[in-house]
């Protein structure tokens, strides 16, 4: 228990320092959003509407730094992100939830099988060490993985979309549709999703499944390992209980960070598929100095990350009996 109320101290301290930072870094940005929006209206906003636009932005240049830094805290205690200036008057938290359900079913749902199928492939590569399933999966998966991204995603595109014509070439759904939570508009944009989905898991799981395997190797040499199997208990119970379990906690570490990516790691996805989802957002408003909405993204990716963090270390003292000694 005193572990875990040492971590969560930890955890609020990031939080204060990741929202701290998340307010000074988009003020130390060159440019100026509101006049970017003003252009971009072309005349059909008074230029006199500047310092209101200013004061609803929270950039109000009449207030000290400190002001918009209690300000900006008090609107994030009551749920306020503002109004996003790329999608004006729209709030920022309309638009994020736009594009949030897209990428966390798309790139978290990837995530999930690439680890899952990854740890459990690397740990069956260790236990089978030097086997033909050993001497084909680790080289293979490491070929996949050792091919950029982009270009794997565009070489799947262009056979299992163009020629093969078996998937869709982009998008979230067919154009035809309306968005609506019916059955038939979910079976089409899971249809939609199987190839982007597909392109990630293959890009992922080596690096899930070659951690495991080196985790596997080692933890099998332990003295632990070699008892239970010196004990003759079955084969099973001593690859899952006393060899993976132990393995899989540094997997465990990297899958927690690498959910907090989920959010804003999608970009080359979302852009190559043209995906709908909140990595396009994040581009869009990066590129049209959105200071609202970078705000809200970041300080939502940051959050996820030091939630997964917590959560791993749960799942640490879970698995880990050396871990409730030290607490």
């Amino acid at each position: 228990m005193q572990y875990l109320l040492r971590r969560i101290g930890f955890y609020l301290a990031a939080l204060w320092a990741a929202v701290t930072l998340n307010f000074l870094l988009p003020r130390l940005m060159p440019g100026d959003p509101v006049l970017l929006l003003i252009a971009r209206l072309q005349g059909r906003l008074d230029p006199h509407a500047i310092d209101a636009l200013r004061l609803q932005f929270g950039l109000g240049s009449q207030q000290s730094l400190f002001t918009q830094y209690v300000n900006y805290l008090d609107d994030l205690v009551h749920g306020n992100f503002g109004i996003s200036i790329n999608y004006y008057p729209t709030p920022v938290s309309e638009v994020i939830g736009t594009g949030l359900i897209w990428t966390l079913v798309l790139v978290g749902t990837s995530a999930i099988i690439s680890f899952l199928l990854g740890t459990a492939l690397g740990a069956l590569a260790a236990w089978r060490r030097g086997s033909w399933f050993d001497t084909v999966f680790s080289p293979l998966l490491t070929f996949f993985q050792a091919i950029p991204y982009f270009w794997l995603a565009l070489l799947l595109l262009y056979i299992l979309g163009l020629d093969l014509k078996w998937f869709p070439l982009g998008f979230g759904y067919s154009i035809e549709l309306e968005p609506a939570f019916n059955l038939n508009f979910i079976l089409d944009a899971s249809y939609h999703a199987v190839l982007p989905a597909f392109t990630i898991v293959i890009s992922s799981v080596a690096g899930w499944m070659l951690g495991m395997r080196n985790a596997m190797l080692t933890t099998l040499a332990e003295d632990y390992v070699l008892m239970a199997q010196a004990k003759g208990l079955p084969e099973r119970r001593v690859l899952v209980t006393y060899a993976a379990r132990n393995a899989i906690l540094p997997n465990i570490t990297g899958f927690a960070i690498s959910l907090g990516f989920v959010i804003g790691g999608a970009l080359l996805t979302e852009i190559i598929f043209s995906y709908p989802g909140i990595g396009f957002i994040l581009l869009s408003a990066v590129q049209a100095e959105d200071y609202p909405l970078m705000q809200a993204i970041f300080l939502l990716i940051a959050l996820i990350v030091l939630i997964a963090n917590f959560l791993a270390d749960i799942f640490y003292v879970v698995l880990d009996p050396r871990v409730r000694q030290e607490g």
